[in-house]
């Protein structure tokens, strides 16, 4: 917060006589208070009527001059930080339990919501402090002092989408007992770094403020709803790019109890992040007197869970694809190049100069920053182009987040998704009473679909035809609940082929305009090969369909590499054993097959070859030319020989390495950077996978596996403990029940 100039009039009073002076005050510089949740040192320059005063009326003056000051400052602070009906109190840690299992993962039981987010945020500091800090760094223009020029382009990027500007237009959107909850839990930060200086990455980005939190998140959002990607388009002078080999993805599933077993509902959640780092999940437990208990996955930085399970019900998230964001071109003035044609005016762009500071770079580097009608704004070689999305219009996302944590049946749970706050990740929900729920979930605009534009590539800047100005409504979006088939899934592909063949909704019902997903990929597919259309289904078959390695029949990737196995054998004969070991391969990614290990290594080489190009089938030059570079790989590597996956894939965690199965879109799917000595290793794929069942009474049962374990420093037992019961597909039980926990607690502490 900056308060930069305040008028007071002060009335001082003594053995003399003084008349009323009027005192321009300005504060300014970073606060550290001794008053826990308030920031700020005060530093006063007065310019006084020119009278004069005896050393006792200026003490005087003083002593009242600061005591007002700091009664007006402290309630501004307040009124400025903490919007409509809120006041920050300090938390007090002994009043909060943070309880280890055997695992490692945190436990937190506290009176009050707020209490339990002061502790999250010291147990996820615990475990992996770098990650928060990082996704604080672009609200204080932090990301290039510490990253680089890599850094740098967030702080760009964080400026050019004005994610500070929204977050003070719509802060009283937040509601009250949100922001103790955030609160609470930026508390908890301020407190860890205070108390932990040397794990600081740099000693500016703290302490954190609330409205730097807020901040960070609607940037997170903005970069995930996919303006990063927007951005690069425009740098690159490449308004439009074809879409990528790659297949990460995520998979979900709710089944109705009518179709299991054992006649409870079941749910999956299985969001593909990256292992390590800011985006990759966390798995905690919260719980309060104030209707919280809950258990499931976080990012970095998230004050409560972002997809879990709680007493009653669960939901799961996936990436969604529909179309979200629109890119214009405007129409620049050819005799003032900062004016740009709206509906038959020239109108000026609004411009700006920011300074970046860049690791090893002793001086600032100023960029222009560009606004429109349109939103944010860039140049480069082919003209000057906007970005529009909902992402940064509104900031309240973990304000949604958190009431859906404390939801209690389908009914509160669609309350808080009709806050739309959340701008993107299709929703998958079960719950004990039976209800199951999928939502492609999105702030779509509301186009005008007459107008003739093609909404998915490079519109016309010049028109308010191609500027909306408002969202669907919950209701219009894509959705389901209770399908007669029993079940519902998705694995980041069409909502149009969600459920039962008889029961999906049709894509022509839904306006073309609104850009909905139309796609399937391997895994929406294999899933359908293999999940029981007639037959109950267990809770041990619903693990194993989620664990599954097998590809489709078909395959379905971005460019057809069936080529490949159409390529005789007897006819290339450098080449035969390679081309036989992969016709004859059973498409499972097994770290056993030698199969899987060439199409790996075909897919990472075509992946690379065929990137920016449109959609279609590999040549059988093209075949020929990657069977050529597979062997020369091998050769290089391997010393010619055929090797298995688990021998060219690796998870990698500190300085140990263990083979992998999974692949690229299969249901356990992997994904992969180079590692070393020809070998790659995982650097995103299944992270945490939860399974649930909701019994009619009690607690739903809960079991979940984490990739490597809960802790992500070195050194620590849970660095790595939950890497073989991962390699082995296997799963541990999770509790929501306090006795149980506290029962067989690790270690039990309070965050101090």
């Amino acid at each position: 917060m900056e308060l930069r100039q305040i008028i007071l009039w002060l009335p001082v009073t003594s053995m003399k006589t003084v008349t009323p002076m009027k005192t321009e005050h300005k504060m300014f510089n970073r606060i550290s208070s001794p008053r826990p949740g308030i920031t700020g040192i005060l530093i006063c320059r007065s310019r006084s009527n020119p009278i004069s005063l005896s050393s006792h009326v200026r003490v005087n003056f003083y002593k009242i001059f600061c005591f007002t000051m700091y009664k007006i400052i402290f309630a501004f602070v307040i009124t400025m930080f903490c919007g409509k009906c809120f006041a920050q109190t300090p938390v007090n840690p002994a009043a909060i339990d943070i309880v280890r299992d055997s695992f490692g993962i945190p436990h937190i039981f506290a009176k009050t919501d707020k209490e339990v987010a002061y502790g999250l945020a010291w147990a996820a500091a615990e475990d992996d402090f770098r990650s928060i800090q990082e996704v604080e760094l672009p609200a204080k223009g932090l990301m290039g002092r510490v990253m680089g020029k890599k850094g740098a382009a967030g702080d760009y990027a964080f400026a050019l989408f004005r994610c500070r500007e929204i977050t003070e237009e719509k802060w009283n959107s937040l509601t009250p007992e949100f922001l103790q909850l955030i609160d609470g839990y930026v508390q908890g930060i301020n407190a860890y770094a205070t108390r932990h200086p040397d794990e600081l990455i740099t000693k500016k980005l703290f302490p954190v403020t609330l409205k730097d939190y807020i901040a960070s998140s609607v940037f997170a959002l903005t970069i995930f709803n996919g303006a990063d990607a927007a951005l690069l388009r425009i740098f690159n002078n490449s308004e439009w790019q074809a879409p990528e080999l790659n297949k990460k993805g995520s998979n979900t599933v709710a089944v109705n109890a009518g179709k299991t077993t054992i006649n409870e509902p079941f749910l999956l959640i299985n969001a593909h992040q990256p292992n390590t780092g800011p985006q990759a999940f966390y798995e905690a437990h919260l719980c309060s007197e104030e209707g919280l208990n809950i258990t499931g996955g976080l990012l970095a930085g998230a004050p409560c869970i972002l997809h879990g399970v709680n007493e009653n019900l669960g939901w799961a998230h996936t990436v969604n694809y529909c179309d979200r964001m629109d890119e214009y071109q405007l129409e620049m003035n050819p005799d003032n190049p900062l004016q740009y044609k709206f509906d038959n005016v020239w109108t000026n762009l609004e411009v700006k100069t920011i300074k970046l500071r860049i690791k090893g770079i002793p001086i600032n580097i100023k960029r222009k920053l560009y606004w429109s009608h349109y939103g944010a704004t860039m140049k480069n070689k082919q003209g000057f182009f906007s970005i529009r999305l909902g992402a940064n219009m509104r900031i309240g996302v973990l304000d949604q987040w958190y009431h859906m944590d404390k939801a209690t049946n389908f009914t509160s749970f669609y309350k808080a998704l009709n806050k739309q706050e959340l701008s993107m990740f299709n929703i998958m929900y079960a719950d004990r009473y039976d209800t199951i729920f999928y939502i492609d979930n999105a702030l779509i605009p509301v186009r005008d679909g007459n107008a003739g534009f093609d909404w998915k590539h490079t519109l016309p800047g010049n028109t308010s035809a191609t500027l909306w100005t408002r969202f669907r409504d919950i209701r219009e979006l894509p959705q389901y609940i209770n399908p007669r088939s029993g079940y519902l899934y998705n694995t980041n592909h069409s909502p149009f082929f969600a459920t039962g063949k008889n029961d999906n909704l049709v894509a022509s019902a839904f306006p073309p305009a609104d850009g909905w997903e139309q796609n399937n990929n391997n895994r929406s597919y294999r899933f359908r090969e293999i999940f029981p259309q007639e037959q109950k289904i267990s809770f041990e078959q619903f693990k194993q369909v989620k664990f599954d390695r097998q590809l489709p029949a078909q395959l379905h990737y971005q460019y057809g590499i069936d080529s490949m196995f159409n390529v005789n054998e007897n006819d290339q004969l450098p080449f035969s054993k390679l081309i036989s070991e992969f016709k004859y391969w059973d498409k499972r990614g097994d770290a056993e097959s030698k199969g899987a290990a060439i199409f790996l290594l075909a897919y990472l080489h075509l992946s690379k070859t065929l990137q920016g190009q449109p959609s279609r089938q590999i040549t059988q030059a093209e075949a020929m030319e990657t069977y050529g570079y597979i062997k020369h790989y091998l050769d290089t590597y391997f010393g010619g020989k055929i090797i298995a996956l688990g021998d060219l894939q690796k998870l990698v965690r500190g300085d140990k390495d263990w083979p992998l199965g999974g692949l690229p879109d299969v249901l356990s799917a992997e994904w992969t950077e180079n590692y070393k000595d020809g070998k790659v290793k995982v650097i995103g794929g299944d992270g945490l996978v939860m399974f649930a069942h909701f019994p009619k009474e009690g607690l739903p049962v809960i079991e979940s596996v984490n990739m490597y374990g809960a802790s992500a420093r070195p050194g620590n037992r849970h660095f790595d403990d939950q890497v073989n019961m991962y390699l082995n597909q296997k799963t541990r039980k999770m509790t929501l029940d306090k006795a149980t926990v506290y029962k067989n607690a690790e270690r039990i502490y309070h965050p101090q």
